[in-house]
């Protein structure tokens, strides 16, 4: 039997992901814990990128309104197979693209997706909100190169940069044009 996610108490936790996990929006909350849900269901170890993006596509129109409906299918087909096996690759490692050796991380959560989340966070209160919401992460995702995120868009033809800069050129991430990230 596979092992289980740790539950993800407060003290579990530690102090950054207490604040943190009370300063989302309630969406934001919801894909969390659809994630939680997802690396469950998928028999992997932690919650990883590819985990948060599915979630995000899955359950925030602002995150999907930044790619144009193709890639949005192309990207949830790709993340469905992998859910049902396709990516079982990567149920035998730790995504750690960036993590600093020695220093302990989340427990239940990749260093990545953990900095992710920490980053989503700062980068609204950078925009003078309070609450991370989907596209914060998304961008946040977008930017972390070596990620499973990036690994996922790039496997189905679309620029992780390209997707960044159009996210940034909307502000307060409001999509102004139909060109899908492209």
């Amino acid at each position: 039997m596979r092992p289980r996610i740790p539950r993800q108490s407060a003290v579990d936790h530690g102090p950054n992901h207490v604040e943190i996990e009370g300063r989302l929006t309630d969406e934001l909350a919801s894909v969390v814990a659809g994630a939680r849900r997802r690396a469950l269901r998928d028999g992997d170890r932690q919650i990883d990128t590819a985990h948060l993006l599915h979630t995000l596509l899955e359950s925030d129109p602002e995150v999907r309104a930044v790619f144009d409906g193709p890639q949005v299918a192309r990207l949830l087909g790709y993340l469905v197979q992998r859910s049902i096996g396709y990516g079982l690759r990567w149920q035998i490692g730790i995504e750690d693209a960036g993590a600093v050796p020695g220093v302990p991380g989340t427990p239940g959560w990749s260093p990545v997706a953990a900095r992710a989340m920490t980053q989503a966070y700062d980068r609204a209160v950078r925009r003078g909100e309070w609450l991370a919401h989907g596209i914060d992460l998304l961008a946040v995702l977008v930017g972390a190169a070596g990620s499973r995120a990036v690994e996922v868009l790039g496997n189905v033809g679309v620029e992780a940069g390209v997707v960044a800069r159009r996210i940034a050129r909307t502000g307060e991430g409001y999509v102004v044009d139909g060109d899908g990230g492209r």
